[in-house]
Parts: structure tokens; sequence; C-alpha cells
């Protein structure tokens, strides 16, 4: 493992200038700890780009399906970010903080009634419509509510962002948004346009999760921007915003390389300036929707080895406190991390075992043939890059509860979600 990270006189682990041998003694594990100033640094590069790039026209909503909870709202909030939320709940956890309602994009494939009227009365500004029928109702609701509702149109560019099956959403057979290939996006910005008590600010696309290439990112920027033309030529009308969602890739592993993200917003900026120019278009607001890049390097999870169990010439399992529940993006994906005995972190992982969870599932584990240190019972495993998709994901699978979710900053931490009990899992049962 390449990977840096800090270390003590103990040798402990340290996140955030805390220990994290401590952190696990004070709050217990499984925990999700976040490094708030990793989350301060990505959102402050992010809109930093935008002023540098757009002038400042344009919007960095952080996607928060990544992590979701009333402390990175109110973060995104002071740091002069808006969010992307793809449920109700999302939708009320933001709002539960005074987050802006016009600094809101609201996505899902499938929304349902009670969620397009809430996001009419709350004031969302861009409601991202993803299918025809979706629009229908939207205008019916919109008319009974006597408002406007502001209309991003879900678009397919076609692109393949050569990421995992399935965290592709930019290609023709995706359930998100009309394609652009069978002329059925150009469909509904005309009937959009035509639709009453709704009002079609812009397009918006994103072509999957992941993503370690620059390509993918400037051809879609290209495609997004001759379908803003073909709209102009055909209908008219001149689409006022360009969402390019997000996707970009963090380090999970050795196996993943960075492109600084800086350099991503400057080479699909040339792009998007470059088509105006060419396309004799006014250049739109720029919208981005980043969520693992914001907070997915910045969160570690701690668990508690339990049982070592070797199965002589095969492998040896690791078990700890938590698995599945708390992560389930293994068993999902078969994604790769990082780990680290954060109680022997100056000693050397010269040990290839498989981490495996407490959950009644023989798929229930976290790695295979990861590096680690000589684990045994009491121990304090780390593994890295979690803050994303991992408490987001997390359920009360085999009734165990969720762990909490701990801030640390400055040799600090705080709890920002408590931790689950057992009577909070009985809390609805009748």
């Amino acid at each position: 493992m390449n990977r840096k990270f800090e270390t003590n006189s103990k040798g402990h682990l340290v996140l955030g200038g805390v220990d994290a041998v401590e952190l696990a003694k004070e709050y217990g594990t499984p925990l999700y700890v976040m490094e708030e100033n990793t989350i301060l640094s990505a959102m402050r590069e992010y809109k930093a780009s935008v002023d540098r790039f757009y002038n400042g026209n344009g919007l960095i909503c952080f996607a928060s399906k990544a992590f979701s909870c009333k402390e990175i709202y109110r973060i995104a909030m002071r740091e002069g970010l808006g969010t992307d939320v793809v449920s109700g709940g999302e939708l009320y956890t933001a709002l539960s903080v005074g987050f802006p309602a016009e600094k809101i994009c609201f996505h899902g494939n499938n929304k349902s009634d009670k969620e397009l009227e809430y996001a009419v009365t709350s004031g969302v500004g861009r409601i991202v419509v993803d299918n025809a029928e979706e629009l229908e109702r939207l205008s019916k609701i919109a008319k009974k509510l006597g408002k406007t509702a502001p209309v991003m149109i879900r678009v397919k560019p076609g692109v393949d962002a050569h990421t995992h099956n399935f965290i592709m959403t930019g290609q023709i057979d995706s359930k998100f948004g009309f394609a652009l290939e069978t002329g059925e996006a150009m469909d509904i910005v005309k009937k959009t346009l035509d639709t009453p008590d709704v009002r079609l600010v812009g397009i918006h696309c994103h072509i999957g999760s992941q993503i370690h290439e620059m390509l993918p990112f400037t051809e879609t920027a290209k495609i997004m921007m001759k379908f803003i033309a073909d709209v102009k030529k055909e209908t008219g009308a001149e689409l006022d915003e360009l969402n390019l969602g997000g996707g970009f890739g963090i380090i999970y592993t050795d196996e993943d390389k960075r492109i600084e993200y800086l350099s991503y917003m400057e080479a699909v900026s040339k792009v998007i300036h470059e088509c105006a120019d060419s396309m004799k278009l006014k250049l739109p607001f720029i919208l981005m929707e980043p969520g693992r890049s914001i907070v997915g390097e910045a969160g570690t999870t701690l668990y508690t080895v339990g049982a070592v169990k070797t199965i002589p010439k095969i492998r040896t399992y690791v078990s700890v406190d938590g698995g599945m529940f708390d992560n389930p993006r293994y068993i999902l994906y078969g994604a790769k991390y990082d780990f680290l005995l954060a109680n022997k972190a100056d000693k050397p992982a010269d040990r290839k075992v498989t981490v495996a969870g407490k959950c009644c599932e023989s798929g229930d584990l976290l790695g295979e043939n990861v590096e680690l240190g000589n684990a045994e019972s009491g121990d304090i495993c780390a593994v890295f890059s979690t803050g994303a998709y991992n408490y987001s994901m997390s359920s009360n699978y085999n009734r165990n509860v969720i762990p909490p979710v701990v801030f640390v900053k400055d040799g600090k931490s705080r709890v920002v979600v408590k931790p689950q009990t057992y009577e909070d899992l009985v809390r609805n049962d009748i």
C-alpha cells in the first residue's frame, strides 16, 4: 500500500489530528470517521474552479447521495455550494437545516407525486425530469399549487465512461433520462417547452461514477453543447443552464490513478468556451455535482478485530465487528479498499488475509487477499476511503445497528450522527 497516512509516537494511525485507537475507545466500533479538513478542501477547490474558469457563472452542487446528514448540508451551505438530492428524505434533511431551496437540484428516475409536490412547494431550484410521464404529473401538480416548476431534462449523451456496469449512467440503455441517438431527448425538450406550468431552464447529464479518465468528460461537454445548439436551431429556444453531473474518481487503492480535480474542471471549461464561441451560443450557467470526490477520501471506518481463523494452505479470515450492514460496496461491486491495523500502523503489512464481516452471509466480506499486519483479537482495523456510499448505504441487516459518524478536525472530534440503539431497531415495530 502506497497510501500516505499519519502516525504518532505510539505507532497509532492518526486521523484529523486524533489517535484512531482513542477514537475507537471513546465512541466504540464500528465507527465512521470523517476528516473535516479534507471535505472543506475539496469543496473549496471545486468552488474556486467555477470562479476561475467560468467567472463565477456556475454552481457546484454536492451530490448528497454519497453522504447525507444534517451536518454535511450545513457545511455545504456555509461553503456556498448547492446540493443534489434524490429523494424526499434527502430533500427534507437539507431543508431541515435551512439549506436554500433555490440551490437544490432534485433528481430521481421515479419520483412520487408526494415528492414532486414537496419539491414544488419548497421552491426547489431545479427539478430534473427523467421521463415523459413525470413531466405530465409535474405540470398537473404545479398547476394545482399555482406555481411554475423549474425543469431540467436529463439527457443520456451515449458516452462509455469505462466504469463498473452498475454505476454507468450515460449510455443508451441506462434507466436514467432520454437518449440523444433515438431523438427522444429532442422530443422531450419540445414537449417541455409546450407544457404549461413548467419552465425549461436547461439540460442535465451524468455519465457514471468513479471515472479516472479526462476524455469522457470533455467528450460529454462537446455533445451536450452541440445538443444545446440543436435545440436552438430547431425550437429557437436557447437553454440557460447545463448540468454536467459528477463522477470524478477517488483513490481507493494503488490501482487508482489520480487526476487532480482542477485539471478536470479546466479541461471541461475549455471545451465549453470553445463550443460556445464556435456555435454562437451564450455561455450557459454551469452546474456540476461532485459527491464521492468531496467526501470519499475523507472517510475511514474503524473496526475491532474478533476471531482470526486460518485455513491451512487456503486463507486466513480476519473477522471484524462490522460488515455489509455498514459497507455493502464489496458485496455489490467487488469494491477494493486499503486496510491498516490502526494500533500497529508502524508495523509492516506483510500478510495477505480476507477481512470478513459479522453478518450471517458467506459473501459478507470487506476484502479478499488484502495486505494486513499480524492481526490479533482486539486490534483496531482501519479501512480507508469509506466516506462515500458507506454510511449512506448502511442498513439494519441482521438487526445490526448503524454506526455513528464522527468528524475530526485539528485534533478534536465531534459526533455528527448519533449511534443507533436496539430501541431504535424496534421503534416502528407493532
